[in-house]
Formats: C-alpha cells, sequence, structure tokens
C-alpha cells in the first residue's frame, strides 16, 4: 500500500502550512505576528510546483483543513489547530474515505468474487482500523522539524 503523489504532497504541504501558521509559530522572526501563508511561500518552501499546491490548496479548503483569506494580509490559515488536524483527514481530503479495497463502498458491485467471498465482511474492520491509525498522527507531529520536537509529541 502506498500514498499517492497527491496525498503525499498534501501531507507535505499541510505540515508547511501548520509551520507557519500554528501556534509554535505566531512570531516570526522580525517579532510581527503571523498567522498566515501564501500558496506560492508554500510551494518555494516544499519544492512542488505552484500549479499543484493550488490544487492541493483547493482541495483541502474544500475539505475544511485551510482556510483562505483575501485582499490586504490575506492568505492561507489552518481552519483548525494543528493538534486537531490528522493524517488521516488529509489523506482523506486528497484521496477520500480510506479504504484498501472498493469492494466495501455499497455502490460498487464491480468484483467477480462478490457473491462468494468470504473476506469481505471483514475489510470494513481493517479500513477502520487504518483510519484509526493515521487519525493517532496529529499535523502538530508532523510539522515538527527536529527529532526532539518528535519525541515529546510521541
Amino acid at each position: 500500500m502506498r500514498l499517492s503523489s497527491m496525498a503525499d504532497y498534501a501531507v507535505v504541504t499541510m505540515s508547511a502550512a501548520a509551520r507557519h501558521c500554528g501556534s509554535a509559530s505566531l512570531v516570526d522572526a522580525d517579532g510581527k505576528k503571523r498567522a498566515r501563508v501564501s500558496a506560492a511561500e508554500l510551494a518555494e518552501e516544499t519544492g512542488l510546483p505552484a500549479p499543484t499546491v493550488q490544487k492541493l490548496v483547493s482541495k483541502l479548503t474544500a475539505a475544511g483543513l485551510l482556510r483562505t483569506m483575501r485582499g490586504m494580509g490575506g492568505g492561507l490559515t489552518l481552519a483548525r489547530p494543528a493538534a486537531a488536524i490528522t493524517l488521516a483527514d488529509i489523506v482523506e481530503a486528497v484521496e477520500g474515505p480510506i479504504a484498501l479495497t472498493s469492494c466495501v463502498e455499497p455502490t460498487r458491485h464491480d468484483c467477480a468474487l462478490e457473491s462468494s467471498c468470504t473476506v469481505r465482511p471483514h475489510w470494513p474492520l481493517v479500513n477502520e482500523t487504518l483510519r484509526s491509525a493515521l487519525a493517532q498522527i496529529t499535523l502538530t507531529r508532523l510539522a515538527a522539524t527536529e527529532r526532539a520536537e518528535m519525541e515529546v509529541t510521541a
């Protein structure tokens, strides 16, 4: 199992946004309060192409993870505290519901084994276990830049 590139990039983008907008970095080097970041700044910091970051910002905003503000002093900010955003939230914003197989979707009936599959009843538990594991990892932890910070939040 592997995350798509877009899900991976969403995690990288949200981590960078948290470093700019999270409570630990509300004051920049000049002593100014800084709770917003631009998509261009995120693209520059992460090394991702600006159009990719823009597409991710749209998805992450639609999912309620980022908030955009236009005009003077506008930009992006986290829609809720970094500690309240999880890896599961970010992955689902890009990929949709976390599921290892599509056969658990009630509208999907494209599996040749559907009528005789003995494993199908167990997939919801497997999917929920995977989602729960990803939900234990907060954006605060993902945004940690030093090993000591990661160990403290573990």
